[in-house]
């Protein structure tokens, strides 16, 4: 079966993370579903499970072509290690949390690309983000107003049980 690289978008506290994690709960006993961590110049946290790397090495990785996608945002360097696609072109499904910026460069440069992108009201979004309580979030309200202009292939509006929306990602991974 022809392998996919699955860019899972959308706005910050959308639940993005929170999905990933389900999805790979769920899919966990199947080798053909990859979910590689980014690489990303902060810390991990709680609410974010990456790999650090340093602004140089994220300059170098950019340079020198070592990424299948990278991007910036909100002041840090992110990127998906060259792994994901190499997995992907190899027949395996790769998903992985992404910019809405990037996607069109995807589609572009990767052979097979589906776009799920999972969402919820401003309200319900600006409540998820403070309640990180984290600084390096940086401006509320300049998050919240981030629009993204992005042609989904499945589109989740994440306001129920994670459970739920949860299974409406794997039922589309299933389907790659």
């Amino acid at each position: 079966m022809p392998g996919c690289l699955v860019l899972v978008v959308g706005p910050s506290g959308a639940g993005k993370d929170t999905l990933i994690r389900l999805a790979r709960a769920a899919l966990a006993d199947d080798p053909r579903y990859v979910f590689p961590r980014r690489l990303v110049t902060r810390p991990p946290s709680a609410d974010e499970d990456n790999d650090e790397i340093d602004e140089a090495a994220f300059a170098d990785g950019c340079a020198a072509g070592r990424f299948t996608l990278s991007w910036r945002a909100h002041g840090l360097g992110y990127a998906l290690p060259a792994e994901a696609g190499r997995r992907a072109a190899d027949g395996q499904v790769v998903i992985c949390n992404v910019s809405r910026r990037i996607v069109a460069e995807a589609r572009r440069t990767c052979p097979r690309v589906s776009v799920v992108e999972v969402t919820a009201p401003p309200e319900i979004l600006a409540q998820r983000i403070a309640a990180r309580g984290r600084p390096q979030d940086g401006d509320l309200a300049a998050r919240l107003a981030r629009e993204g202009d992005v042609v989904a292939d499945l589109t989740i509006l994440n306001t129920g049980s994670p459970g739920d929306a949860a299974s409406r990602l794997v039922a589309h991974l299933r389907a790659c």
